[in-house]
Formats: structure tokens, C-alpha cells, sequence
């Protein structure tokens, strides 16, 4: 009798984050509105300038969809717009690192930001999927 109140105690407190958990709904934080087909290269906004716009694959992953847009101005890699993406805290935190790698390393060569490893992985597979598309 002396143990059973202690396991019971545990055993409660080992079911609380159980209880608790959220699990991801899949959406995308950002809207992916009416965004270019994976891999097709589309004008910028601005007409006459070299800029190209490129959307990578959407990959799945147990978070949510990933996928981004790179932006290229010439042969350079000017901006990375998430088109889908987990809607997770830890997705919010990663997203500005990973971009800022990719505009540093000018390519899918980043690393990967601890504590989103999966929407990392994502990141860099739709990434490589859109500079591969653009020929870079």
C-alpha cells in the first residue's frame, strides 16, 4: 500500500502532457494563395527587371507542408518567401534563420536550426527543389 499512492501520483503526472498535447493542424502560417507551380520560373513583380520568381516542391513533413519561393536577381538569390509552413512556435523561430543562411550561403547548404529539425529538412529539400528547377 505504501507504493501504490506514489505510482498512482506518477502515473497521473506522466498522462498530464498526454492530455495537454495539440498536435499540429497542417496549415499553412502563410497563405500560399494562387503561388506558382513547383519549379516554374515566373516574372517578378516589377516589369523589365531580371528578376526571376521560383517555387519549390511542397514537401511533407509530420509538422505541416513546406514550401518556399526563391527570389533571383540574376544568377543571385535576393529573397526566400515561405509559402507553406507548420503552424508551430518553433517554426516561427526557425523561419528568419533559415533565410537569412540561405541569403549568406547562396544555397540550400544551411544548416539546420535546432529545435525545427523537421521543418528545416523541409525547408532545405523545397529550397533545393526550386534552385535545381532554376538551373543554379
Amino acid at each position: 500500500m505504501k507504493r501504490a499512492l506514489p505510482v498512482l501520483v506518477l502515473s497521473a503526472a506522466a498522462l498530464v502532457p498526454l492530455w495537454r498535447y495539440e498536435p499540429s493542424t497542417g496549415t499553412a502560417s502563410s497563405g500560399a494563395g494562387a503561388a506558382a507551380p513547383a519549379g516554374t520560373p515566373t516574372a517578378a513583380a516589377s516589369p523589365g527587371a531580371a528578376s526571376t520568381v521560383v517555387a519549390g516542391s511542397t514537401v511533407p513533413t509530420e509538422k505541416g507542408d513546406v514550401q518556399v519561393q526563391v527570389t533571383f536577381e540574376g544568377d543571385r538569390i535576393t529573397a526566400v518567401t515561405m509559402l507553406r509552413a507548420p503552424d508551430h512556435p518553433q517554426t516561427a523561430d526557425a523561419v528568419p534563420k533559415l533565410v537569412a543562411e540561405t541569403l549568406r550561403a547562396q544555397s540550400a547548404a544551411v544548416d539546420t536550426v535546432s529545435g525545427a529539425t523537421i521543418t528545416s529538412d523541409g525547408y532545405k529539400e523545397s529550397l533545393q527543389a526550386a534552385l535545381d528547377a532554376r538551373g543554379t
